[in-house]
């Protein structure tokens, strides 16, 4: 048998780490699990879990995180081809997951997740950002099945209310199991389709927000992985590349609006704190995203791709040295070189409206 590498071992002990952390946390919900249970569940060290995963709060995110991204909810329809349709389906793929009884081990798994991320700050914001991608994600969706009759309307609003719905079913039924009646959840969120909320895009505040500055640079970024359709993406597209650190994601929908629409425009997350926060973000996506996919024809899946930058290589590529969770920058990419980048609050419009008044794609061809 061959002998591992110390990449392949590495591997390998994360993934037996992970493991038995989830048979952990599903045996004694994240309050009571102990990381000396985990390591002699994994038959490793402790210094062999702490090597992987710097505390127990981010290899408890870790699980979560690998088990939404690994679930597939059965489908019991096809996608929707309506907004009401959709929205069902994408209901019931998530009322799927809902506990059944107080004894079922998802229960204590999960039952932490909420009170980890009221526990400080900066995660809480982390996660209220993470919503409004969510929402975005959704809202476009919505938009490309029913396309606003307004102009400049959206449907990100009740993409909004729909989450709330699906969050507070979920929280429900974790607290209070057999509470929550699944096809009552279905039934309202089919319902809120048709809610007319004054949805129109507001335009930032362009006055305040430099335009972007025309450059001419090399762009060689590594691939990315596109977390909303689950495959390897090259970056080289022509289109709007934002680098947004957890506290500013929802500034993605700045670019998205201002860009033109056939550009690709790509949110490559980052954080200063990968090892906790980088798994709630991936968490926050594929709850999501899992259940997006199944719900609406690919079609209408989010032209915004999602590449989560652990390490921080892709935004290095984008001259961004150092990461933070306040990150904002963005670059407009032609023929595989920035032609113009903005590293400041609204880079995402500045680089989007730069596309758009050089007149998209062919401008530089």
């Amino acid at each position: 048998m061959a002998r591992l590498n110390r990449a392949e071992q590495q591997a390998r002990n994360r993934a037996r780490v992970l493991a038995a952390a989830r048979d952990e946390f599903a045996e004694h919900g994240f309050r009571d699990a102990k990381v000396d249970r985990i390591a002699d569940r994994a038959e490793l060290t402790r210094g062999a879990v702490y090597s992987n995963f710097p505390g127990k709060r981010a290899l408890y995110f870790s699980v979560l995180a690998e088990t939404a991204e690994r679930a597939s909810p059965t489908p019991r329809t096809g996608p929707g081809t309506t907004a009401a349709t959709a929205l069902g389906a994408l209901a019931r793929a998530w009322v799927s997951r809902f506990p059944l009884s107080d004894s079922d081990e998802s229960l204590r798994t999960a039952a932490g997740l909420t009170p980890e991320i009221l526990s400080d700050e900066p995660t809480r914001r982390a996660f209220a950002q993470l919503m409004r991608l969510d929402a975005v994600l959704l809202g476009l969706s919505l938009e490309a099945l029913e396309p606003p009759a307004e102009p400049g309307g959206r449907r990100v609003r009740v993409a909004e209310t729909v989450l709330t719905t699906l969050y507070g079913a979920g929280q429900t039924a974790a607290a209070a199991p057999g509470f929550v009646d699944p096809f009552n959840v279905v039934r309202a969120c089919e319902r809120l389709a048709g809610l007319n909320p004054d949805d129109v895009w507001p335009l930032p505040h362009v006055a305040h927000i430099p335009p972007a500055t025309p450059v001419d640079e090399g762009w060689a970024p590594p691939e990315g992985f596109d977390a909303v359709r689950r495959r390897t993406v090259s970056l080289a597209d022509d289109g709007v590349v934002a680098v947004l650190g957890l506290h500013r994601l929802g500034a993605v929908e700045e670019a998205l609006r201002a860009a033109p629409g056939d550009a690709a425009v790509t949110a490559v997350v980052v954080t200063a704190d990968p090892a906790e926060l980088a798994p709630l973000a991936r968490l926050a996506v594929a709850d999501l995203c899992g259940c997006l996919r199944q719900a609406f024809p690919e079609e209408a899946w989010p032209r915004l791709r999602v590449v989560f930058d652990d390490a921080g290589a892709i935004a290095a590529a984008a001259g961004v040295a150092s990461v933070e969770d306040t990150t904002e920058t963005a670059v407009r990419v032609v023929g595989g070189r920035v032609v113009a980048r903005s590293d400041d609050r609204g880079a995402g419009h500045a680089a989007g409206s730069f596309a758009r008044a050089r007149g998209g794609d062919r401008s530089r061809r």
